[in-house]
């Protein structure tokens, strides 16, 4: 049984010196790449981008969210053809309840 206590310690001690090593390389990976990051930055400023101007009124609809009237039509229009084919087909639940 001796073996085997000194077996696992010996595991316990290697998993744990990895754990330890991999946890320093990756955190000094990361404090490396952000020294790097903010240099380049400061050499390499992103370039600003100037918007154009925009009138007060959107040539179309689709640009400020809404939608238009054709399109409000037909998906009612739909939905009304699809309510009135399927409320005349009895359902499942109902040909079971006979």
């Amino acid at each position: 049984m001796n073996i085997m206590e000194q077996q696992f310690l010996e595991a316990g001690t290697l998993m744990l010196a990895g754990m330890v090593f991999v946890f320093a390389f990756l955190s000094l990976l990361i404090i490396f790449i952000n020294t790097v990051l903010a240099k380049l930055a400061i050499r390499f400023p992103e370039p600003t981008v100037s918007t154009p101007n925009r009138s007060n009124k959107p040539k179309n609809n689709a640009a400020n969210g809404e939608i238009s009237p054709a399109i409000v039509a037909a998906i009612s229009g739909a939905v009304t053809r699809y309510r009135q084919q399927h409320s005349q087909q009895p359902s499942s639940s109902q040909k079971s309840k006979k």
